[in-house]
């Protein structure tokens, strides 16, 4: 249970014995199998085990410990020793869990078996595992299969995922959300508009060949803490890191590597940016303005600072945007970035003087309502001096789950228009729907109108990571049918429709044995590279089936013979189910099972790597912002911007412990982030209970209470807290204007008493 906040100061470094203490805490908390040792080990190494934390790449030459300290608690924590059986649900209804808090529930354990939700007694009661897939195959024929929504967690494989689309088309519906509609769909969407490509340009390997590397809006330490190794090795090439981020984040700022006897032992710690721009939330995109204006500067007064010849032959736009540039007076720049003048000057001259430059950036930029526009504006910048498709330069986001990007890829999406429908016409003897189907925000807004009757959940923990959540729990309860493929117990099992079915699957780690033996997946990092991940570890209970099984098995029990769908071919050889994928998508998965274990991963491809820009003028286009404002909140008296964030002790909405070591925070989730002079202004003082109240104007109340004000460092007129406690706070609506990502790092709030 939360304790009381206590907010001290962190000394150390991101890394270093800090980090090898978290991980044994949480190891020690989740009570662990003595086989987690094992597994990391091979974590993350060629025919070994692919972390399913984050979607950070798996070098070719690994290091003997190629992990993280939050990819080990991913780990530790799948691999528990506690299990959460049918005596657990027969102890506890569904109302009295509910009160627990997320870790709480987490911590019952590992799900043993299948369970059906008893209205009548308010539990969860056993259930075989033909009783439900007969069930469920029943109430999915009956229901229009439009107001049905197959929703992924990003952490499932490929094989799976690609099974789970097709299933998708073959019931009728292109409904098919996923985690990167909460995050990083603002990528697929803004990139795509302005290079033709949905993911980032960059390679693994362009790390060590870059002179600078412009840093926005993520959290290293914290969600990807392997990408500390190639920043600490480029800071000490000569390379400089210019960082923008509204908290002065560990990560960004100093980082001591667990795996260098030396400097554990003597504990000097490498600093990592060469420049910390503290900018204001929602200003990044009149930051970034401020950069390209100092280098226009440059270009007017040193010359041979554009790549004129780049621009020429790969550019269109340049002249307008060049012109709004121009245009934009400084004292705006300031005002919106919260920077000065002399601070982005500085920034502009370290790229007009670099050689080589990436541009890296996480949900800072996409959970804005102008998160699109944020994007384009990096985008801009690097085209300025032809920074995409050569080694060492390049557009990278740091995506979060192992293989978000990678169901993307294999058709996990509600655009029809990205998915090779003629290909599954071709090798599966039917016709896709071509009607759009629905994003997580449509997908809500069905829930609340009552047009959504169905859901089915390949893993993750949806109504606890969604906007709105008190308008939206109530309605998810009225669905006809909701289906949750997961691993561990969380809050959105807690809100059963008419029926309601527990699956309980393998983790990634555990041996996966079908028909011809163990089997292996795939997963795509951020950087576009697959990988097979072999599982070793005992399952934690024998009634356990894999993600693709399941799929297969509720497939089968719900849709007519067919003669070219397979269901217990697939779930018997995933190789086969790989076949069907090069068969899908020839041109990057051609060989998928021969390439699969190739050290580092097989790339497969991305054609604005290659200056290819599959956009609708053919060439990478410059784009001018309607705002300097990336949150489009303006300013008024006493209205904040709250930024909702994760601790050190979280991974999305799993939260391992209670620890945020790197900002010297522990014990309670309920604060709320407050700059010492906003403190001083409002008539606060440290440790007072407030609420935060949504400054809308639709007339719809969302608050949330029991907040302890807690000061920090972070700029005026700012809020910081955690999510998902603070997402109640966001409304449906307020969300990317081009993507529908939820905007949860600008949402304008009131604070008040309570």
């Amino acid at each position: 249970m939360d304790e009381p906040a206590k907010p001290r100061n962190y000394d150390g470094a991101t890394g270093g014995w800090g980090s090898l203490k978290g991980m044994v805490r949480v190891e020690r908390d989740a009570k662990a199998s003595p086989a987690a040792l094992r597994t990391l080990a091979e974590q993350n190494k060629p025919e070994g085990y692919m972390c399913s934390s984050c979607a950070w790449a798996k070098p070719p030459n690994p290091h003997v410990a190629e992990f993280c300290e939050n990819g080990a608690k991913a780990t530790v924590w799948d691999l528990t020793s506690e299990r959460c059986t049918p005596a657990f649900f027969s102890a506890h209804s569904v109302i009295e869990l509910a009160a627990w808090s997320d870790h709480d529930l987490e911590m019952a354990g590992r799900l043993s078996e299948p369970m059906r939700y008893d209205a009548k007694t308010d539990r969860y009661v056993p259930v075989s595992w033909d009783e439900a897939f007969a069930a469920i195959g029943r109430t999915l024929q009956r229901l229009e299969p439009k107001s049905v929504t197959f929703y992924a967690s990003g952490k499932a494989a490929l094989e799976p995922s690609y099974l789970y689309g097709v299933f998708a088309r073959m019931y009728g519906h292109n409904n098919l959300p996923d985690s990167s509609n909460m995050c990083h769909e603002t990528t697929s969407v803004g990139l795509t508009k302005v290079i033709g490509s949905p993911v980032g340009t960059c390679t693994f390997e362009d790390l060590s060949h870059c002179d600078a590397i412009f840093y926005l809006g993520q959290n290293p330490g914290t969600n990807s803490p392997r990408i500390l190794h190639p920043l600490k090795d480029a800071v000490e090439r000569g390379c400089k890191i210019i960082a923008f981020n509204p908290l002065r984040e560990k990560g960004l700022l100093e980082f001591v590597d667990p795996q260098n006897p030396w400097q554990m032992t003597l504990g000097k710690p490498t600093k990592i940016a060469h420049q910390f721009l503290q900018v204001r939330p929602g200003g990044d995109i009149a930051a970034l303005m401020g950069v390209c204006k100092r280098v226009l500067e440059r270009e007017a007064r040193d010359g041979n600072v554009l790549d004129r010849a780049f621009l020429d032959e790969h550019c269109k736009g340049e002249t307008d945007f060049i012109a709004e540039a121009e245009a934009t007076g400084w004292p705006e720049i300031e005002r919106v970035s919260g920077l000065t003048r002399a601070e982005l000057e500085a920034a502009g001259d370290v790229y007009a003087e670099a050689n080589n430059v990436i541009g890296i950036y996480g949900m800072g930029l996409t959970q804005q309502v102008h998160g699109s526009q944020a994007i384009g504006m990096l985008v801009n910048l690097l085209l300025l001096r032809g920074n995409i498709g050569r080694q060492g330069a390049g557009c990278q986001p740091i995506r979060g789950h192992s293989n978000v990007q990678g169901q993307r890829t294999v058709g996990i999406s509600e655009k029809p228009e990205l998915v090779p429908l003629d290909k599954l016409r071709e090798i599966f003897g039917f016709d896709p729907p071509t009607e759009k189907g629905h994003t997580t925000v449509e997908f809500l807004e069905a829930v609340l109108d009552g047009s959504a009757k169905g859901f089915i959940g390949l893993g993750g923990n949806l109504a606890r990571a969604v906007p709105d959540q008190s308008r939206i729990h109530p309605a998810w309860r009225d669905l006809e049918l909701t289906v949750h493929i997961a691993t561990r117990l969380n809050r959105t099992h807690l809100l059963p429709g008419d029926e309601s079915y527990i699956l309980p699957c393998l983790v990634r780690a555990e041996e996966d044995m079908q028909e011809t033996g163990p089997q292996t997946v795939t997963i795509e990092d951020s950087f576009s590279h697959i990988y097979g991940s072999i599982g070793r570890r005992e399952p934690a209970s024998p009634d356990l089936k894999s993600e693709l099984a399941i799929v297969a098995a509720i497939a089968k029990a719900t849709l007519p013979h067919h003669p070219l769908w397979h269901w217990d071919e697939w779930t018997g050889d995933y190789g086969n189910v790989r076949d069907l994928i090069a068969r899908t998508y020839p041109d990057q998965f051609h060989d998928m099972s021969a390439r699969m274990n190739t050290p580092g991963g097989f790339y497969r491809g991305n054609p604005a790597r290659d200056r290819i820009w599959k956009t609708q003028s053919g060439k990478a286009e410059f784009t001018v912002p309607d705002t300097l404002s990336t949150n489009a909140i303006k300013d008024a008296a006493g209205r904040y911007t709250l930024v909702t964030l994760r601790s050190n002790d979280q991974f999305n909405t799993t939260v391992y412990g209670h620890s945020d070591r790197l900002r010297g925070l522990e014990g309670s989730r309920m604060i709320v982030l407050m700059n010492p002079f906003d403190i001083a202004q409002a008539g606060l003082e440290e440790g007072a209970l407030v609420q935060l109240e949504t400054d809308s104007e639709d007339g719809i109340k969302r608050i949330v209470r029991g907040l302890a004000v807690t000061p920090y460092d972070i700029p005026c007129g700012s809020l910081a807290g955690y999510f998902p406690e603070l997402n109640p706070l966001v409304p449906l609506d307020h969300h990317d204007r081009l993507s529908k990502t939820p905007a949860a790092k600008g949402i304008p709030v009131q604070i008040r008493p309570g």
